[in-house]
């Protein structure tokens, strides 16, 4: 647990390191090292150290999840496509949690949430896979509450609902409406007696509402605490973040304060 980490209601930040290994493999050097941006950001204050192993190897590599894996003090939440070669991966190398995404080889970044009601078949059978290797899966889902239900009944025990379309909100109005169906989303996922996390498209001046509400447990932020580490270092970034959400969090929860 963080210094940062308040003794009441907490909200934990897990550090997603892709875009660390994106910028060594721009220029097919050694670095910058994701394995040392995992270990300083967990110095930093992160909670959860997130990695996205994808198909392409665009950014994180094999090796890197396996090195990583043994030196982390904290948790590895590993990012996996529900294939084959995914699943199988991750049962060797046991991760504490695997969180089951999308994924496309076209896309940019992960552009929505995983298809639970149309895959269920897959979803339940890699969940099962995972869970014999006492591996914890998280669906990483949109805020809808058929996509909850549907995860709550492959037995998966975590969500992380995705938060793409309230970053990208273009007005006010807009934002409040994505905020409030996250918001409803936390309540119908607690209500199944899930663990909900979120996350993606999270920085500086936009996680304050996503981390204020109080039974989301998780937050998963990567990009803009790369981008933010240019400027003030990659410590300072990590542990800027946490305390906003701690302040967000702690401001939410005070007695008297109307969620």
């Amino acid at each position: 647990m963080s210094f940062l980490q308040p003794a009441g209601p907490t909200i934990e930040l897990g550090i997603n390191i892709d875009h660390v290994a994106t910028l060594r493999n721009a220029r097919g050097t050694r670095y910058p090292d994701p394995i040392r941006a995992a270990l300083e950001a967990e110095e930093a204050g992160a909670d959860v150290i997130t990695l996205h192993l994808r198909e392409d190897r665009r950014h994180i590599r094999d090796d890197d999840v396996r090195a990583i894996r043994p030196l982390l003090q904290t948790r590895m939440n590993l990012e996996a496509a529900v294939t084959k070669e995914m699943i199988d991966f991750a049962c060797l190398i046991k991760p504490q949690d695997v969180c089951l995404v999308p994924e496309k080889r076209t896309e940019v970044t992960t552009e929505g949430g995983l298809d639970v009601t149309g895959h269920f078949a897959d979803v339940q059978s890699a969940i099962r896979q995972l869970q014999q290797e006492r591996v914890r899966v998280s669906l990483f889902i949109d805020p809808d509450v058929q996509q909850i239900q549907a995860a709550a009944e492959s037995g998966a025990p975590v969500v992380e609902l995705h938060t793409g379309r309230y970053a990208d909100a273009t007005s006010e109005q807009e934002q409040q409406e994505e905020l409030e169906r996250i918001r409803i989303a936390v309540q119908a996922g607690i209500k199944l007696g899930l663990k909900v996390n979120a996350g993606h498209g999270l920085h500086y001046t936009n996680v304050q509402a996503i981390a204020a509400i109080p039974e989301i447990a998780e937050l998963n932020i990567g990009h803009a605490v790369v981008a933010h580490a240019v400027f003030v270092g990659w410590r300072n970034a990590v542990s800027e973040m946490k305390a906003i959400m701690v302040k967000a969090r702690l401001e939410a929860t005070k007695p008297g304060t109307k969620a």
